[in-house]
């Protein structure tokens, strides 16, 4: 995946006007003013950071993803009709993005050979040894769901996203989102039932409702 733009974003002289509003932000984004740029990154690129590493298990490729992401936001700027929904765009563009990156990544089944320590603990625990390795085992379980599914999965139970927002965010209907979220939820506790260790892993909370 290209990284496309790493340290021009640093790099834009003039101060973000941290003041203006997501709606006042998005009209300077597709306006091109060089702020905008530099605010939408410092704005968004923690939640973008947080969520990719939790979905793809590594820090260095969720950056590059990130890059990504941002190169296509701010290049498709003037396709964002509605300016009140520039965190839902952001949020899509990081979707589609990953989504992509989840189903190569499932063909070649890259993450049952990912190095323990590389892993992110879901919880936001310490996490010592043995939970590295349980981490590890429980990120081929979701290498097992489909790239839809698993991101479903991690939209609403990792990063707490009410169901319509990752409707919209995926584009998808609700009631799609609620099958996905409940076909993730059993296969997950189901395959995590199976294995006596994660089983026991507090943080592993697969069975709920959406």
């Amino acid at each position: 995946m290209a990284s496309r733009v790493r340290a021009p974003l640093s790099l834009v002289a003039a101060p973000a006007p941290r003041e203006a509003s997501d709606t006042e932000l998005a009209l300077a984004l597709r306006a091109g003013e060089p702020w905008a740029v530099t605010e939408v990154w410092h704005r968004y690129a923690a939640m973008v950071l947080r969520m990719a590493e939790r979905a793809l298990g590594s820090r260095s490729d969720a950056e590059d993803l990130a890059q990504e992401v941002f190169y296509r936001v701010c290049a498709r700027a003037s396709s964002l009709r509605d300016p009140n929904s520039l965190r839902s765009f952001v949020y899509s563009v990081a979707i589609r993005l990953l989504k992509t990156a989840l189903r190569y990544r499932r063909l070649r089944r890259w993450l049952s050979f990912h190095a323990p320590e590389t892993l992110i603990d879901l919880s936001e625990c310490k996490v010592d040894v043995e939970g590295r390795d349980l981490l590890r085992r429980f990120y081929v379980l979701l290498d097992r769901l489909s790239a839809r599914d698993r991101l479903v999965f991690l939209c609403r139970r990792v990063e707490s996203m009410t169901v319509e927002e990752i409707a919209t965010a995926m584009e998808l209907s609700e009631s799609t989102v609620k099958r996905s979220l409940l076909h993730s939820s059993q296969q997950l506790s189901r395959w995590v039932k199976a294995d006596a260790a994660l089983a026991e892993l507090a943080f592993v909370h697969v069975g709920r409702q959406p």
